[in-house]
C-alpha cells in the first residue's frame, strides 16, 4: 500500500510538470488558433490555412518532404539491416558502427557541406565543366530548388534511427518460425513476406514514424537551404506577429494534429504489443559467414552507404578548411585560419558556453524525472505505468517547433510564462524545452536497466533495513549507471545541438546556443559559410564521441531509445 502511494505521487508530480510545461502551451496554442478576438470559438483562422494557397502550398510540401524522406531513409535501412542480421563478414561490426555517422551532424549544418558539393557552383557541376558534359555558363539544379536537397539531407541524416530499429526487430524474429515456414515450402521472397515482414512490422513502423514526424516538422534544414514554402519556415516567419495574427497558430495546430495523429497511429496499432518480441526464442538465430567475393560484396554494399551518409560531413570539413571553394572540384587553399576565426568571433565561444549551460541544467531536470518516471514505469504496475510510459514519450509526437511557439505565446504580455519572457533571457524556457524533448532518451535507458535488473536485490536490501533512498542509492544506481549514463549523455549532446527551440526561443545573442550562433554565421557575407562550418566541425566531434560512448553502454539497446 505504501508502495503504491508512492508511485502515485511521483505520479501527481510528473502530470503536474507536464501539465503545466507541455499541454498548457500546447492548449495555448490550440486556444490562439480557435478563438477570435472576443474569445469566441471560430473555425475561420483554421480554414484560412486550407484556403491560402501558400499556407496549403507549404502544408504539402511539408508532406511530400517527410513521404520522400521516410520512403529514401526505409529504402536504404531496411535492406543494411536484413543484411546485418543475415550475413557475418569482414569488417562487419565496424561498416555496422560507422552506419551511425550521419547522426553525428545535425541536417541544417551539412546544408553548408552538400551545397558544397552539389550547389550550382559545387563540385560536381564544376567536375561536369571540365569534362566537358556542361557549357561553361551552364548548370544542373541537383536540389530541385530545394525540395530534394531537403529530403536528401533529412534522409542521410535519419536512416540510421530506422536502420537501429529495423536491426533489433531482425534480430527479435524467432528462426524457428522461419525454419517451420521453409519446412512448409515457404522459402525466398514469399517467406520474407508472409512471416518475417509482419514480425518486424512494430520496429519499422515505430522507427518510420519517427521519421515521418521528425522530417515533417523540420525547420533547420529548409531554413537554411531558403526553401521557404513548408509549414514549419512559415510558422517561423509568423512569430514576427505572434501577438496579433491567429494564423500561425492556426498553423502550428495543423501541424502538430499531423504529427500527433501518426504518433497515436503507431501507439495503438504496436505501442501494447511487439510481435517480434513476443514470437523472440531462446537461441539466436544462425548467421551465413560470408567469405572471398560474396564478403566484399556486403562490405562494399555497406562502404556505399556509409561514404553517402557521410558526405554532408565531408563537405563541411572540405569548407572548414580551405580558403575558397567556389567551382572547383576540390577545396583549394588549405588553412586552419577559419577555426581560430570561428574561436575568435564574439558569437563563438559565449555560444558554445551557452549551450553547456542549457544542455547540463536540461540533463539534471530531465534525469530527475526520466529516473522517477522509470521506476514507475518498470516497478509499478495496472494503468498508472502505462500512462506514465505513453506521457513521458509525448515529446516525440510534438515537434519541437510547436513547444517553442507555445512557450512563446504564453511569454507574451500578460500572459502566464510572461516572467520568463525570452527576449529579456531565455535561458530557463530553452532549459525546461530541452528537458523535454529529450526526457524520452533518458526514460528508455533507465527503464531498459531497470528491466534488466531483478527486484530481489532491491527486496534483499529491505530485508535487513535499507530504506528507499538508501536501497535506490546504493543498489539500484550502481546497478543502472551504465543506462543512466548513456540516455545522459544522448539527452546532453542532443540538446547541445537542438535547432527549432533555439532558433525561435534565443532571440538576442547574448543567449544564443551553438545551433542559433551557426545559423547566424551562415548568413554573414564573405567567410561566414566557412566559419560555420568550422563550429560545424566541433559539434560533429562532440556527437561523434557522445554516440560511440552511449553505444558502447548501450550495445544492441541503443535502438530502443529511437522508438514512439
Amino acid at each position: 500500500m505504501l508502495r503504491r502511494f508512492r508511485f502515485g505521487i511521483t505520479g501527481i508530480l510528473i502530470a503536474a510538470f507536464f501539465g503545466v510545461f507541455f499541454f498548457l502551451p500546447i492548449l495555448h496554442v490550440v486556444r490562439g488558433g480557435l478563438t477570435d478576438a472576443e474569445g469566441r470559438f471560430t473555425l475561420v483562422f483554421l480554414a484560412e490555412v486550407f484556403r491560402n494557397p501558400l499556407y496549403l502550398a507549404g502544408l504539402l510540401n511539408s508532406f511530400l518532404i517527410a513521404l520522400c524522406t521516410t520512403t529514401l531513409s526505409l529504402t536504404i535501412a531496411l535492406p543494411l539491416a536484413w543484411l546485418a542480421d543475415r550475413f557475418d563478414f569482414s569488417g562487419k561490426r565496424w561498416l555496422s558502427g560507422a552506419l551511425l555517422l550521419p547522426l553525428i551532424l545535425p541536417p541544417f549544418v551539412g546544408v553548408l557541406g552538400l551545397q558544397c558539393i552539389f550547389g550550382y557552383h559545387g563540385a560536381v557541376n564544376a567536375l561536369l565543366h571540365q569534362l566537358g558534359v556542361l557549357g561553361p555558363t551552364a548548370a544542373i539544379d541537383w536540389f530541385a530548388s530545394g525540395f530534394w536537397g531537403v529530403v536528401l539531407l533529412e534522409a542521410l541524416h535519419l536512416y540510421p534511427i530506422l536502420f537501429l530499429n529495423a536491426a533489433a526487430a531482425f534480430a527479435n524474429v524467432d528462426p524457428q518460425l522461419l525454419e517451420a515456414a521453409a519446412d512448409c515450402g515457404c522459402v525466398g521472397f514469399r517467406r520474407f513476406r508472409r512471416i518475417t515482414l509482419p514480425l518486424i512490422m512494430p520496429g519499422v513502423f515505430a522507427g518510420s514514424t519517427l521519421v515521418f514526424i521528425w522530417s515533417f516538422t523540420e525547420l533547420g534544414t529548409p531554413l537554411m537551404l531558403q526553401y521557404e514554402r513548408v509549414t514549419a519556415v512559415q510558422v517561423f516567419d509568423g512569430i514576427k506577429e505572434i501577438g496579433d495574427n491567429p494564423v500561425p497558430y492556426a498553423l502550428v495546430i495543423v501541424m502538430m494534429t499531423a504529427a500527433a495523429g501518426l504518433y497515436l497511429l503507431a501507439r495503438v496499432a504496436f505501442g501494447r504489443q511487439a510481435y517480434a518480441m513476443a514470437a523472440k526464442a531462446g537461441v539466436a538465430a544462425r548467421q551465413t559467414v560470408l567469405r572471398g567475393g560474396r564478403s566484399l560484396a556486403v562490405a562494399l554494399v555497406f562502404t556505399l552507404f556509409v561514404g553517402l551518409g557521410v558526405l554532408p560531413h565531408l563537405g563541411v570539413i572540405g569548407l572548414s578548411l580551405s580558403r575558397s571553394w567556389y567551382r572547383t572540384v576540390l577545396p583549394s587553399g588549405p588553412t586552419l585560419e577559419h577555426f581560430s576565426a570561428a574561436l575568435g568571433h564574439n558569437l563563438t565561444v559565449p555560444s558554445i558556453l551557452n549551450s553547456v549551460r542549457y544542455a547540463s541544467l536540461a540533463v539534471i531536470l530531465a534525469m530527475f524525472l526520466g529516473i522517477l518516471i522509470a521506476l514507475v514505469v518498470a516497478r509499478g504496475k495496472g494503468r498508472l505505468a502505462w500512462a506514465l510510459d505513453s506521457l513521458s514519450m509525448l515529446p516525440l509526437a510534438v515537434p519541437g517547433l510547436v513547444l517553442a511557439f507555445g512557450y512563446l505565446a504564453m511569454s507574451q504580455k500578460g500572459r502566464l510564462f510572461e516572467a520568463l519572457d525570452p527576449v529579456t533571457n531565455p535561458t530557463l524556457l530553452l532549459v525546461i524545452a530541452y528537458a523535454v524533448r529529450r526526457l524520452p532518451y533518458v526514460v528508455r535507458a533507465a527503464v531498459a536497466g531497470l528491466q534488466q535488473t531483478s527486484v530481489s536485490y532491491e527486496e534483499a536490501a529491505a530485508s535487513v533495513g535499507a530504506g528507499p533512498l538508501t536501497r535506490f542509492r546504493r543498489i539500484t544506481v550502481p546497478l543502472i549507471a551504465a543506462n543512466l549514463i548513456a540516455g545522459g549523455i544522448l539527452a546532453f549532446s542532443f540538446s547541445m545541438l537542438e535547432v527549432s527551440d533555439s532558433l525561435l526561443l534565443a532571440q538576442r545573442s547574448l543567449y544564443f546556443p551553438i545551433t542559433k550562433a551557426i545559423y547566424e554565421l551562415s548568413m554573414l557575407l564573405g567567410q561566414g559559410q566557412a566559419l560555420a562550418a568550422a563550429l560545424g566541425v566541433w559539434t560533429m566531434v562532440f556527437l561523434g564521441a557522445s554516440l560511440i560512448t552511449a553505444s558502447c553502454l548501450l550495445g544492441k539497446r541503443l535502438g530502443a531509445l529511437f522508438r514512439v
